[in-house]
C-alpha cells in the first residue's frame, strides 16, 4: 500500500514538472513573434551632407585670402630707376621708314621702335647712346626747359608733308608732350636734328645686321650708305660705331669689298677723331 502511494507520488511529481515545462515552452513558442522593423528612408532634406563631397562654405566678404594679405603686406613699389624719361616719335606715312620711335632714361638706356613700309610689324632693337650724345641731347632738352615751357614750337605754317615729330619728357610725376611738323625754334629743331640722327645710326645698325644673316651681297651697298651719311653729319656719334665696324671688317660671310670699306670708314672716323 505505501509502495502504491509512493508511486502514485512519483508520478504525480513528474507530471506536474512536465507540465511546467511544456507550459514554459509553448508560451515562447505561442507569443507573438518581433516584426521586423521597416528600414524607414529619411526625405532628401534630412540626410546629412557628405563632408567630403560637400561644397566649401564660401569666406565672408570681409575675409581676404593667404595670397592678397601677403600683398597688401609688401612695401609700395617704387618707380623704376631706368624708366624711360625722354620720348621722340616720328611719323610720316609717305616715308621708307614711316615710323621711329625713341625712348631712353637718365643714362641714354632705351630702345628704338620703327617701322618700313616693306614691314607688316613695328621692329624693336635695344639702344644705348654714346656720353657725347646724351650729353647734347640733355643740354637742348635743359635749354628748352621743356617741362616747365608752355611754348608751342609749331611754325604758322603747316609742313606735314615732311613729317610730324612728338617729343614728351616724364619726370618726377610731371609729363608734358609737344607736337609739331616744323619750328622755327632754334633749340626745339636742334633736339629734332639730333633724335633723326640717332635713328639714322641704329636703324643703319639693324639694317646691317640683318643683311649680313640674310643678304651678304647687300652689304656694300649699305656700306656706300654709311660712308655717305658719315659725310653729311647724319650719324649721331660715328666713333661709338668703330667696334661694331671691326666686327664687320672680320666677319668672313660678307664680301671682302664691304670688310674693306669697313676699314676705310674706321680709318676716317678715328683720324677725325683725333682732330677733335
Amino acid at each position: 500500500m505505501k509502495k502504491l502511494r509512493f508511486t502514485i507520488l512519483f508520478l504525480t511529481a513528474t507530471l506536474a514538472l512536465t507540465g511546467l515545462s511544456f507550459a514554459q515552452t509553448k508560451k515562447r513558442k505561442t507569443g507573438k513573434p518581433t516584426k521586423p522593423t521597416a528600414t524607414v528612408q529619411p526625405k532628401q532634406s534630412e540626410v546629412a551632407p557628405d563632408k567630403t563631397s560637400a561644397p566649401k562654405t564660401p569666406g565672408k566678404k570681409n575675409e581676404r585670402s593667404a595670397e592678397e594679405t601677403e600683398k597688401n603686406n609688401q612695401p609700395p613699389t617704387k618707380p623704376t630707376e631706368n624708366a624711360p624719361v625722354y620720348f621722340y616719335e616720328f611719323s610720316q606715312p609717305n616715308f621708307l621708314v614711316s615710323k621711329i620711335f625713341i625712348e631712353h632714361d637718365e643714362n641714354g638706356k632705351g630702345k628704338i621702335t620703327f617701322l618700313k613700309q616693306s614691314f607688316a610689324e613695328t621692329i624693336s632693337d635695344p639702344l644705348q647712346l654714346s656720353p657725347e650724345t646724351l650729353e647734347r641731347v640733355k643740354n637742348i632738352w635743359n635749354a628748352l626747359n621743356f617741362l616747365d615751357s608752355t611754348e608751342n614750337y609749331q611754325y604758322v605754317k603747316d609742313y606735314s608733308h615732311l613729317g610730324t615729330m612728338k617729343f614728351t619728357v616724364k619726370k618726377d610725376g610731371r609729363e608734358r608732350t609737344s607736337t609739331f611738323n616744323w619750328t622755327d625754334n632754334k633749340d626745339a629743331k636742334a633736339l629734332a636734328d639730333e633724335y633723326r640722327k640717332i635713328g639714322n645710326q641704329f636703324i643703319w645698325i639693324f639694317d646691317i645686321s640683318v643683311a649680313r644673316e640674310n643678304q651678304p651681297l647687300e652689304t656694300p651697298r649699305m656700306l656706300d650708305a654709311l660712308d655717305a651719311l658719315i659725310k653729311r653729319g647724319e650719324i649721331s656719334d660715328a666713333a661709338q660705331m668703330i667696334p661694331f665696324l671691326k666686327e664687320l671688317s672680320d666677319d668672313e660671310r660678307i664680301p671682302l669689298i664691304t670688310r674693306n670699306h669697313a676699314l676705310r670708314l674706321i680709318q676716317k672716323i678715328e683720324k677725325v677723331k683725333k682732330q677733335k
